[in-house]
C-alpha cells in the first residue's frame, strides 16, 4: 500500500501523493460519499474534485466524517473553466471552500484555458488575470499549492511569462496511447508535474486486446497495468472507481513493468478505441 502514500514533491517543496483518487462523473450526494469514503478506508490519501464536478460537498463531508486526520489527506479543487475575471475566481474559490467545509485546500487548479462551450478559443489575457487571482489566494496560505488544468504548450508558456508564482501542476487527459508528449515534456522541462486524468480512458482502454496482452503477462487487470504505466512515466494517475471491490484493486500497484513492454506501451496509439 506504500505506492498511496509515496509522494512526488511539487516544485514549492510540497510532497503530493503519487496516486490520487478521481472523482469526475461521479454524481453529488450518496454516490460520492460512499467513493471517497471507500477510497480512504482503501488506503488513498489524495483526492480530487470540482466545482464543476458538483460533488464538493459531499467530498468534503466524506473526509471529514473519515477517521483519517484532515491533514494526512491532499485535496485538490478546479476553478470553473468558464470564469475567466479576477473577482469571479474568488468568487468560486469562496464558493469552493463553503462547500467542502475544510479550512484549507492542499491544490488549487484553472480547470481548462477556455469555457467548456468554446474549447480551444484564446483567452490568454484573461487567464494572465485569472492567474493573479490565483497567486492571490496561494499568498493568502488558504492553499498550498496552485497550478491549471488542460492546458497546452502556448497556454502554459502564456501563464510562465506573466507569472509571479510559476504554477506547480498541470492535470490533463492522459492515458496509455495518449500521452501528450510535447505537452508533458514542456510542463516537466519547466518543473511542473503532471497529473493524468482518466488514466482508464473512461473504462475504453479495459478492452484494448494489445493492453490485456501486457496485463497477463505480469498476473494484473488492465485497470492496474493502466495505473502503473501512467507512474512509471512519472505521471500522477486520478484513477475514478465507485464499486468498493476496483476501488481497491486499483490500488494493487505492487509490479515492475519491464522496458520492453514500457516501450511498447509507450508507442500505442488510439488504445481508447477497443
Amino acid at each position: 500500500m506504500s505506492i498511496l502514500t509515496d509522494t512526488y514533491t511539487l516544485n514549492n517543496g510540497l510532497a503530493i501523493p503519487k496516486v490520487g483518487f478521481g472523482t469526475w462523473q461521479i454524481p453529488g450526494g450518496q454516490q460520492t460519499y460512499d467513493a471517497v469514503s471507500s477510497a480512504l478506508k482503501a488506503g488513498y490519501r489524495h483526492i480530487d474534485t470540482a466545482k464543476a464536478y458538483r460533488n464538493e460537498h459531499s467530498v468534503g463531508e466524506a473526509i471529514l466524517d473519515s477517521s483519517v486526520d484532515r491533514e494526512n489527506v491532499f485535496v485538490t479543487s478546479k476553478l470553473p473553466a468558464e470564469t475567466k475575471t479576477y473577482d469571479g475566481a474568488i468568487a468560486d474559490f469562496r464558493s469552493t471552500m463553503k462547500a467542502l467545509d475544510l479550512s484549507y485546500l492542499d491544490l488549487y487548479l484553472i480547470h481548462a484555458p477556455w469555457p467548456w462551450g468554446d474549447r480551444g478559443s484564446n483567452h490568454d489575457e484573461e487567464n494572465v488575470e485569472v492567474w493573479k487571482a490565483m497567486q492571490d489566494i496561494y499568498a493568502s496560505g488558504q492553499v498550498k499549492a496552485i497550478g491549471v488544468s488542460n492546458f497546452n504548450v502556448h497556454d502554459l508558456q502564456n501563464i510562465i511569462d506573466h507569472a509571479d508564482v510559476k504554477p506547480m501542476v498541470d492535470q490533463i487527459r492522459y492515458f496509455v496511447g495518449y500521452t501528450e508528449p510535447q505537452i508533458t515534456k514542456f510542463a516537466q522541462d519547466n518543473g511542473l508535474l503532471v497529473e493524468a486524468y482518466s488514466p482508464l480512458a473512461t473504462g475504453a482502454i479495459l478492452e484494448n486486446e494489445d493492453i490485456k496482452r501486457i496485463a497477463a503477462r505480469y498476473n494484473v487487470s488492465v485497470a492496474q497495468l493502466a495505473i502503473k504505466f501512467v507512474l512509471q512515466n512519472g505521471v500522477l494517475p486520478l484513477p475514478k472507481a465507485t464499486h468498493e471491490t476496483h476501488i481497491k484493486n486499483n490500488t494493487k500497484l505492487d509490479f515492475e513493468i519491464n522496458d520492453h513492454d514500457m516501450q511498447v506501451l509507450n508507442q500505442l496509439t488510439e488504445t481508447d478505441m477497443g
